[in-house]
């Protein structure tokens, strides 16, 4: 029988938050946690919902599209909403969920909705599988 393991032993638990309203410049001059490349763009109002920015989407909305950061703001390029994963769920069906909906990372969220992760396929399989070989 094999192990299960959840969401939450592979999450990353540092990520950064930023306004939709701020600047793609502002928002990278912030980022903290560069390994999680993911900015979660923090809900407007409890009614909300959370959104994302990855690494990519800067490189293809603004640097590739020669846009000044400065003159961004991270809503006209962030994802919203997205599809978010609970921390109890076991990583099988995680990878399951980012394969049907060709995802690569997902915010993790409480029974508050409150974004306590950041889980993606390298975790899945760095800390999830690698380990137990």
């Amino acid at each position: 029988m094999k192990k299960m393991i959840r969401v939450r032993e592979v999450m990353k638990t540092h990520f950064d938050v930023v306004d939709g309203m701020a600047t793609v410049a502002m928002a990278l001059d912030t980022m903290k946690h560069v390994d999680t490349k993911t900015l979660v763009v923090r809900p407007r109002h409890d009614r909300d919902e959370v959104g994302m920015v990855v690494l990519s989407d800067i490189a293809r909305e603004v640097l590739a599209k020669d846009r000044a950061p400065d003159r961004v703001n991270i809503y006209e390029i962030m994802s919203k909403p997205v599809l978010s994963v609970h921390p109890e769920m076991d990583i099988r069906y995680c990878a399951r969920l980012f394969d049907r909906f060709r995802l690569s990372r997902a915010p993790v969220l409480d029974e508050k909705r409150q974004v306590i992760g950041i889980v993606s396929l390298t975790d899945l399989v760095m800390k999830g599988i690698l380990p137990n070989l």
